[in-house]
């Protein structure tokens, strides 16, 4: 069968845009995680010195170099993708697609050049867009999201920007209307946020802005509401970052015309356990669809199986229960002369029969890679019992999920004190 792709990016309000692979590979996970161990080499620079190494200091980053190195990566990565294609005899069209009907497509060009594709089946997997608080005033006009330009210093969302911003030498604040890291465990989150306030980031909670201004300096200045104190406060950035959620791209493919239902509060499309829409040969993957973890390898999974089903290689559904998630924060070791003992692990799970495992969370050096692999435990349904019967790898952080003896309900100090 042929198969083609419709790729095109609108660019964001500052006017950024990128190449082939999406929000994760061009302005989400992989420069966040390239950010990230940015920020990581700036710690362990510092703690070098307690370890006998001869290092000047202060030690200075170069943002310049850092985001030119990011986006060399990147670029390979575009690269890669659109080889992959043409390896696979995929058909690429660099257009912005629209349903004409339920199986044509009309593509434009940037220069506003037609294309017009149709499909015995279609396969709608635009992701999502950043929200903009276009209720503040100044929000657009001066404020930034994911989607803009390396080279202006100003990356990912919220606290996983904020840790890694601090992280590199950069002064960061960040406000909260209410609780950080919504959805993951609070007393995990706490944990975070105080470690982030140690590290040096400054928080404003409880706080909501109500406009931005740009001063004839440059700075933009902010004015917010304190909900605990009633009073209204201001301050002066450099830059001003939105992470107030984000919204499903379907605005522009005209599915109303075709039949494509949509949740009318998320805009999201509905899709059956076969990924099938409201029109039973276009089907929806990943961020744009309702009720699906907003996550990368959750989106390719369920395109392979997709791709499989079509192609009458397999019958497989897509199984969404137990999809984990990492956050990532310059968060390692407690070393010599540094102060920082947030690390933290816990399990938990059912108190009777077989003591299945329900959850586990850990904050510490490498979470995302130490969880990975505990996650095929729970999705195979491990109990309490088999954790402690496994032996831990020594010396390494995971292997303390092996030891965890200490419940929550007995009050006793949980602080490891040896190896």
């Amino acid at each position: 069968r042929k198969v083609a792709v419709l790729d095109y990016v609108e660019p964001s309000p500052q006017g950024t845009k990128w190449g082939l692979g999406g929000t994760c590979v061009n302005v989400g996970c992989i420069p966040k995680k390239l950010m990230h161990q940015a920020a990581l080499l700036g710690s362990a620079l510092k703690d070098a010195q307690h370890y006998g190494w001869n290092i000047a200091q202060p030690v200075h980053h170069t943002w310049s170099l850092m985001a030119q190195a990011v986006q060399n990566y990147v670029k390979s990565l575009n690269w890669g993708h659109r080889v992959q294609l043409q390896d696979k005899k995929v058909k690429y069209f660099n257009m912005k697609g629209s349903f004409s009907d339920p199986y044509t497509i009309r593509g434009l060009t940037k220069a506003g050049k037609e294309t017009v594709v149709t499909a015995e089946n279609i396969v709608i997997a635009t992701g999502g867009r950043p929200k903009y608080p276009t209720h503040i005033a100044g929000a657009l006009e001066y404020g930034i999201t994911i989607y803009i330009s390396l080279t202006e210093a100003s990356p990912d969302v919220s606290l996983e920007c904020a840790g890694f911003l601090t992280g590199i030498g950069l002064d960061t604040t960040v406000m909260m209307r209410s609780i950080p890291l919504r959805g993951f465990d609070q007393q995990m989150a706490s944990l975070v946020t105080e470690h982030m306030e140690s590290y040096g980031t400054k928080f404003l909670k409880r706080c909501f802005p109500t406009k931005v201004e740009k001063l004839e300096s440059n700075r933009l200045q902010v004015t917010w509401k304190n909900t605990d104190l009633g009073t209204e406060e201001t301050d002066s950035f450099d830059t001003v970052m939105w992470a107030v959620g984000r919204a499903p791209d379907t605005e522009a493919l005209n599915l109303e015309a075709v039949g494509v239902k949509t949740n009318s509060e998320t805009g999201k499309i509905v899709v059956d356990a076969s990924e099938a829409t409201s029109v039973p040969h276009i089907y929806a993957i990943g961020d744009i669809t309702e009720g699906r973890p907003e996550l990368t390898p959750t989106a390719i999974a369920a395109g392979k199986l997709l791709a499989q089903r079509l192609f009458g290689q397999s019958s497989e559904l897509m199984d969404y229960d137990n999809v984990y998630h990492a956050y990532y924060k310059p968060l390692e070791f407690t070393v010599a002369e540094r102060d920082a003992t947030q690390c933290y692990m816990k399990v938990v799970c059912l108190r009777e029969r077989e003591q299945r495992i329900l959850g586990l969370h850990f904050i510490g050096p490498n979470a995302g890679e130490v969880i990975q692999g505990f996650a095929l435990g729970i999705k195979c349904g491990a109990t309490y019992p088999q954790l402690m019967k496994t032996i831990g790898i020594h010396p390494t952080c995971a292997e303390e999920i092996t030891k965890l003896h200490i419940t929550k309900r007995s009050g006793l100090d949980a602080t490891v004190t040896g190896c």
